[in-house]
């Protein structure tokens, strides 16, 4: 499974998260996981100047052929969705399966697609990044939940910082509102999971569902909350969504284990010396040695 993440990302920093770690580590237990920082991103070179989509898209076809994945399970996060969107309808024979989570056919607003934010509200989404850059991140969009965690608001801020320089980090952010993949969905035929969070602020309720009518066969799961990032309040939830989803179960829950040891007695001497009395004398003095101590 190669994990396409939205905006911009940075591979290292993503492990100093507590929450984000646990998810990656999820999905690293029923996967082969693939991360990639995309073209300008995080670890990968910069000042590249902005990419097309289909450049993207050959770019993460170059790591998976790096890793030798043939054929892989695509998880498209916000603006990774449509990158995964794009690989599927080109190369189904390299894609086992398409999981996209809180992303969108296209990203601005249209009279046949009335939900995307206008040009004017993209430029005061810009406006706000430019003015809060560096600053503890602003996460009433991206996960109220996490509004008051002091820690998460310190360490996103931290993981944009090293993600992309905040000329680039616009940039790509205006760029990727301009992307409108709907005319390829209908060539999308391989197995799909779409899940959607009701109170997503970012790619809200309609994305989900347009996508979900439009692609065939495609697996819609609607889930409470507001957040966006993977790693908000539905982690645990969109994990298990997954899980089910690729590998067609979830592992068992782990029962009540309780390590025992068996004690042996053996007594000393003639046969005949030893009677059925002593034997349990013995023992009840074991047994109240052992309820004494807890067991221990």
């Amino acid at each position: 499974m190669i994990y396409v993440p939205g905006w911009v990302s940075n591979l290292d920093l993503a492990w100093s998260s507590p929450r984000l770690s646990h998810v990656l580590h999820r999905l690293g237990a029923f996967s082969r996981l693939i991360r990639m920082d995309k073209r300008g991103t995080g670890l990968s070179d910069r000042n590249v100047g902005l990419p097309t989509l289909e450049e993207r898209m050959e770019d993460m076809r170059a790591v998976l052929d790096a890793v030798g994945s043939k054929h892989t399970v695509l998880f498209g996060g916000s603006e990774g969705g449509p990158m995964c969107m794009l690989f599927a309808a080109t190369y189904p024979e390299r894609t086992a399966a398409l999981v996209l989570n809180g992303t969108y056919a296209r990203g601005r607003w249209s009279k046949d697609y009335p939900w995307a934010r206008t040009s004017e509200q993209v430029e005061e989404d810009l406006a706000a990044v430019e003015r809060q850059w560096g600053e503890p991140a602003d996460m009433s969009n991206a996960a109220p939940s996490l509004m008051n965690d002091s820690f998460e608001r310190e360490w996103f801020a931290a993981y944009l910082r090293n993600s992309a320089s905040p000329a680039d980090a616009i940039a790509l952010w205006r760029w990727a509102t301009e992307i409108d993949v709907r005319a390829l969905l209908p060539a999308i035929h391989v197995p799909t999971l779409i899940v959607q969070t009701a109170g997503d602020r970012w790619a809200k309720l309609e994305e989900g569902r347009y996508l979900a009518t439009h692609i065939e066969g495609a697996r819609y799961i609607e889930l409470a909350g507001r957040d966006h990032v993977i790693w908000g309040e539905n982690s645990d939830r969109l994990v298990d969504e997954i899980q089910t989803f690729v590998t067609g179960a979830l592992p068992a829950a782990p029962g009540e284990g309780v390590l025992v040891s068996v004690l042996s007695l053996e007594i000393a001497g003639p046969p005949s010396d030893v009677g059925a009395d002593l034997i349990e004398r013995y023992a009840e003095e074991i047994r109240g040695e052992l309820l004494a101590a807890e067991g221990r």
